[in-house]
């Protein structure tokens, strides 16, 4: 592959996914093996935009790669305006000094292959069964589908589904930095992209500028340990979210204490136990509608507001606003979550384990995902080509990084920070206090202390000095008030 050799074109108005997002966006493929055993065999291809540098050649600082994660399956073309343009609150100078690259991930989004399989699991046509198996025939029925699911994806894909995985993405990396002809590059990851961060990092340390990892994946964790930990991680959060809105009674009404408003919040979810709203709307997509509480803040009001709507008010209507049956891109998402994560580290083929661990969580008191994350992950229990035995190993001493870590963080916990603190000893961790959002820096989050900090290093490499433990501190932003 030629240095150079992606062929840029203005992005196209009216993107089936993202709509106008990518105006003003270049867009580009760059083409990698499927199989980096076999690089002349066959070729998929990756989907890239670019927002192009504005300062003088001079002051060109080269490219950062953008990876929002969401799981392995974010899409990621619209990012690249957000920093250019100085929206997520990076400094002028540093946004218009950097070529800024987003791109789909291999099986994700524009990207070909884009991998979805059985839309059925996640859409039926009508509410899914109850997440919470109330028999042992219950759970099987979600057992059978989730197994039904690995068979359509293994039916659709074949053989293409064992080159899915984090170390084959970070191998791409390396072949867009080819191909956008760069030496070296800088790389900006958020939640599954701070794993692939740390693998590109390990596979090719002297082609790292810089590093950013944000809301970071613990490397040893990869796979069903990280999966069963998010479980109490998201009981936690669920807490934080129950208390504030405990705090705004007088708008909500849900109840003056978190125990409460969590009262309310089954309640609602009971009722549509006995009756799915619209045959569509039962508890499970009900879980569905609130689970973005746990991951970001700015999303409890209105949250909120479906729950005193529906609970309080007996008002159905913001209910249904705030449910979408699950199209693409979420079912490509899901999919390869599944495709990804099933690949990346150790999972159980005993449901036996699945069963036991997930009860003791559920009677233990965490109730509020953790029967749904079982059934978002249980493919991975038959999935069609085998896992890691061991999570890859990652880590280098040389690589500059610049890890970013909000204290709440449910996908990931600060454990994942601190290990990769450890694993990168030429790192330098930022916490965020109090923190709720994955994605704490250069966000919606809007704190300027974080931003400031990774502003700095993207500039001139500047970094907080090192010291034992923790490097820096942020406060977290306020919470949001209605």
């Amino acid at each position: 592959m030629s240095a150079g050799s992606v062929d840029w074109v203005p992005c196209p108005g009216g993107d089936p996914v993202l709509g106008d997002m990518l105006q003003g966006l270049e867009c580009g493929t760059v083409q990698v093996p499927l199989d980096y055993d076999d690089p002349d065999g066959r070729q998929i291809s990756l989907a890239l935009t670019r927002a192009r540098h504005t300062v003088p050649d001079s002051l060109y600082k080269g490219v950062v790669v953008l990876n929002r994660g969401q799981w392995p399956g974010g899409i990621g073309r619209d990012l690249p305006t957000r920093y250019a343009q100085g929206t997520t609150g990076l400094a002028q100078d540093v946004g218009t000094a950097y070529d800024w690259i987003g791109f789909d991930p291999r099986g994700v989004g524009a990207s070909e292959p884009s991998v979805v399989c059985d839309n059925d699991y996640l859409d039926p046509g009508h509410a899914q069964p109850d997440p919470v198996p109330a028999t042992a025939a219950a759970e099987q029925q979600w057992v059978q589908r989730a197994h039904a699911y690995a068979d359509s994806c293994a039916d659709t894909y074949g053989d293409a589904l064992e080159h899915l995985g984090t170390e084959e993405a970070a191998r791409d990396l390396d072949r867009m930095r080819i191909a956008l002809g760069q030496e070296k590059i800088t790389y900006f990851g958020t939640d599954w992209g701070t794993y692939l961060g740390s693998l590109y990092a390990t596979l090719f340390p002297e082609r790292v500028q810089r590093m950013v990892l944000d809301s970071v994946v613990r490397p040893s964790g990869v796979g069903y340990r990280n999966s069963i930990r998010k479980n109490e991680l998201s009981e936690r959060n669920a807490d934080i979210f129950f208390a504030w809105a405990a705090r705004h009674d007088d708008v909500y009404g849900l109840g003056t204490t978190a125990g409460e408003v969590e009262a309310n919040y089954y309640r609602g979810q009971d009722a549509l136990r006995t009756a799915p709203l619209d045959g569509r709307i039962g508890p499970s997509e009900w879980a569905d509608v609130f689970e973005p509480v746990v991951y970001r803040s700015w999303t409890w009001l209105s949250r909120a507001k479906i729950l005193s709507d529906w609970v309080v008010h007996e008002d159905p209507a913001s209910l249904r606003a705030g449910y979408s049956p699950p199209g693409f891109p979420h079912q490509n998402r899901h999919a390869m979550t599944n495709a990804v994560n099933c690949l990346d580290g150790p999972w159980p083929a005993n449901w036996n384990r699945w069963h036991r661990d997930h009860t003791r969580q559920y009677q233990a008191g965490h109730r509020f995902l953790t029967w749904t994350n079982a059934w978002y992950n249980a493919p991975c229990a038959s999935w069609p080509e085998p896992s890691r035995k061991k999570p890859a190993k990652v880590g280098n001493s040389q690589v500059a990084v610049l890890l970013v870590q909000p204290e709440f963080d449910t996908a990931h916990g600060v454990e994942g920070a601190v290990e990769t603190h450890r694993l990168f000893p030429n790192s330098r961790l930022v916490l965020e206090r109090e923190g709720h959002n994955v994605g704490a820096a250069l966000s919606a989050n809007n704190n300027a202390c974080l931003n400031q900090y990774v502003g700095d290093f993207l500039r001139d490499g500047t970094r907080p000095a090192s010291r034992k433990g923790t490097d820096a501190v942020c406060q977290a932003s306020p919470d949001p008030a209605p």
